[in-house]
Order: structure tokens, then sequence, then C-alpha cells
């Protein structure tokens, strides 16, 4: 069974990098299902962790199939290794 394009995205997970278009050295990293509506709720001021450096833009994305996988990278690049990495890779 093949299953539509917009039917695998709706499994997909997204880890996300956010910069701040006022700002460009403030980032935000996250995790969501939809990217676009997230980045609507960061640019909305309805996340508090964002808001004061909103208007945001996607920086860089990555899908992930694998919700687990998903949150642990989020959770790397939250740390001090992962923010290096992000930094110098993404």
């Amino acid at each position: 069974m093949l299953l539509s394009a917009s039917a695998i995205m709706l499994c997909m997970k997204y880890v996300y990098i956010l910069q701040s278009c006022d700002f460009p050295d403030r980032h935000y990293v996250g995790v969501t299902g939809d990217l676009k509506a997230r980045l609507a709720k960061h640019n909305a001021k309805e996340v508090s962790h964002t808001s004061k450096y909103a208007p945001w833009s996607v920086k860089t994305y990555i899908a992930f199939s694998d919700e687990t996988q998903a949150l642990a990278f989020e959770k790397y690049l939250k740390s001090g290794s992962g923010r290096a990495f992000a930094k110098k890779r993404l």
C-alpha cells in the first residue's frame, strides 16, 4: 500500500532552528508536526520563549519519521555540544 505525500507529511516530526529576523544572533530550537503552523505561532508572539525576538525565519529543519529520534535530536541541539554543532554545521 502506498501512502500519499500528504499522509507521509502528517506522520513526520520536524526539528527546526529558527533565527530572529531582527536579532540574527538569537536562535530557537523546537520540534513539531506542522512546521508552517508552528512558525506562524512564533511570529504571532503566541510562544512565550520566542515572543520577545519575533519575527522569526526558519534557518534549518530536519524531518524525522520517528518521534523518539526527533525528540532526542532536539534535546541534543539544545545541549552545549549540539549548539556548537548547529552553529558550525547547520
